[in-house]
């Protein structure tokens, strides 16, 4: 004689079905979240510290005294941004940072950067920190307001103003 087909309640039913969406949700979470939008803001930014850095590297091997202790101190903390952006960026993502290093042409590998060079990059690299400082929250906002104003230090204070022709 065959056995009768199982019964089941309301109850059973829907304790199966909270069961089966709880999973399906714990699955989901598993995966990976897209990265969030400002990313590739904040590797634009990565990529002009490295510049920034190297720039400032090669101006100061041009120079002495103190404009080369300037640059190099210059060189040296913008490496320091280029490293809290990375560190960002990895924590962000969850990977790597990118690893792309500023590559120069050969008319400028011809003719080596002076400090208006460095004055104009660190310029660039204020304006453009600070305005996406603007539009972003918490710890990024205050990392980028932080670049932009060691940037505006640097060129403003540190670096000697060029002089004008008379």
């Amino acid at each position: 004689m065959p056995s009768p087909p199982p019964t089941y309640s309301r109850r059973t039913v829907l304790a199966s079905a909270a069961a089966l969406a709880l999973v399906a949700t714990a699955s989901a979470a598993c995966g990976s979240a897209p990265p969030p939008p400002e990313v590739d803001e904040l590797v634009a930014q990565l990529v002009r510290a490295r510049a920034d850095s190297a720039l400032a590297t090669d101006a100061a091997a041009e120079q002495r005294g103190p404009v080369a202790q300037a640059l190099t101190a210059i060189a040296a903390e913008r490496a320091a941004h280029a490293q809290a952006l990375s560190d960002e960026l990895v924590r962000m993502r969850g990977d790597e940072a990118p690893t792309t290093t500023p590559t120069s042409t050969t008319a400028e590998a011809a003719k080596a950067p002076t400090v208006a060079d460095v004055v104009n990059a660190l310029r660039a690299s204020a304006d453009s920190a600070a305005e996406l400082a603007a539009s972003l929250s918490g710890y990024r906002a205050g990392l980028l307001a932080s670049i932009a104003a060691a940037c505006t230090a640097a060129y403003q204070v540190a670096l000697p103003a060029p002089r004008k022709p008379r």
